[in-house]
C-alpha cells in the first residue's frame, strides 16, 4: 500500500485529500504511478492532465518522473508553492 496526498486545487478536483492505494506490481517509478492513477477516475484524469503545472514528493522529498516508488511510500501531489 502507498499513501497519496493531494493539496490545493488537486484535492478539490479529485474530491479527497488522501487515499491509501494498492501499488500495482508493474509500477516502479513516479511516471508509471501517475499514468496508473490517472486511469482511476475521470476526476483523477482531470487533476493530472497537465503534469507540467504540478509538483510531486515521495516521502517528503521532491521527486522527478523517474523517481522510484515502492510499497510503503507516501506520494504528495500539489501545485507549485509560492511565497508572499
Amino acid at each position: 500500500m502507498i499513501t497519496c496526498l493531494y493539496f490545493a486545487w488537486v484535492r478539490e478536483r479529485i474530491g479527497c485529500d488522501e487515499e491509501t492505494l494498492s501499488l500495482p506490481s508493474d509500477v516502479g517509478n513516479l511516471h508509471q504511478f501517475l499514468d496508473w492513477l490517472s486511469r482511476k477516475s475521470a476526476a483523477h484524469a482531470h487533476a493530472l492532465s497537465d503534469r507540467t503545472v504540478l509538483r510531486f514528493a515521495i516521502n517528503q522529498d521532491y521527486a522527478t518522473m523517474d523517481s522510484p516508488i515502492k510499497k510503503g511510500d507516501e506520494v504528495a501531489i500539489f501545485p507549485p508553492v509560492t511565497g508572499g
